[in-house]
């Protein structure tokens, strides 16, 4: 059986935004999504503020499933959701 990831764009009050297969389709959207305020964007994880970098979040979803990472940027927040497809 074949384990096949798939990461969740969500936009600032929960709306899905888009569904991706490819971890760096969903960390560039989420990036854009929050660039829209004048503000830098960070990274949210664990009470910790870092720098939006793919190899971040690469780090953070490795051997994890059904975790969340938030990304802000003044008024904006993007939540991307790792998952698993289910049978």
């Amino acid at each position: 059986m074949t384990k096949i990831y798939i990461y969740c764009v969500f936009e600032n009050n929960d709306t899905l935004y888009g569904v991706y297969s490819s971890i760096k389709s969903a960390h560039r959207d989420a990036i854009k999504l929050c660039n829209k305020s004048t503000g830098s964007v960070y990274i949210n994880y664990q009470g910790k503020s870092m720098r939006p970098e793919l190899t971040l979040l690469r780090n953070i979803f490795k051997g994890e499933v059904d975790l969340k990472v938030a990304y802000f940027s003044g008024s904006s927040k993007v939540t991307v959701l790792k998952t698993k497809l289910r049978e």
